[in-house]
């Protein structure tokens, strides 16, 4: 009996560690590191409030360059971007 409130203990904390720790990477709070992993593929370059619900990002996605649309029901691709040349930047 004293064996299994042990046992019970353990796996609790363990899930609760588990719980924090998806919950901490779905914030954004932890990165997954592993090996092989080159550094970033995505990196948000420029952001744009246009009203508390609705906003514009410029996005790096390996070697694209995405302007994206958020807002409560998702996000959108709105333009794809020249690779290598800044967002504001003439054409």
């Amino acid at each position: 009996m004293d064996f299994g409130r042990q046992y019970l203990a353990v796996s609790v904390v363990l899930a609760l560690l588990g719980a924090t720790l998806w919950w901490l990477r779905r914030r954004g709070y932890a990165a997954r590191i592993g090996p092989g992993r080159g550094g970033p593929q995505l990196e948000r370059l420029e952001r744009l409030a246009l009203s508390p619900q609705h906003t514009l990002y410029v996005v790096r996605a390996g070697d694209a360059l995405l302007l994206l649309a958020c807002s409560p029901g998702g996000c959108s691709i709105m333009r794809d971007l020249a690779p290598g040349r800044p967002a504001g930047g003439s054409r």
